[in-house]
């Protein structure tokens, strides 16, 4: 798929996945992995920590929803 095809919008939906999963690595997958020393909690820890991901992704998608559902008031 050529870059050029795409639209503003999915270049800015992409980018913004790209930073959500490079932030959950870094800040949440990474520390709460090199917290515990066995394989298995470190495993566990990976695990749970997804329960986090799935929050913020779904905070951004409700705070998306409502801006489009009011956007009318807005504009």
């Amino acid at each position: 798929m050529n870059l050029s095809q795409l639209s503003v919008t999915e270049i800015a939906l992409g980018a913004g996945g790209l930073l959500t999963l490079v932030a959950y690595v870094s800040l949440i997958a990474i520390p709460a992995w090199t917290s515990y020393g066995r394989w298995w909690e470190r495993i566990g820890a990976a695990f749970m920590s997804l329960f986090i991901l799935v929050t913020l992704v779904g905070i951004g998608v409700g705070i998306g929803a409502a801006l489009v559902w009011t956007y009318d008031q807005w504009a």
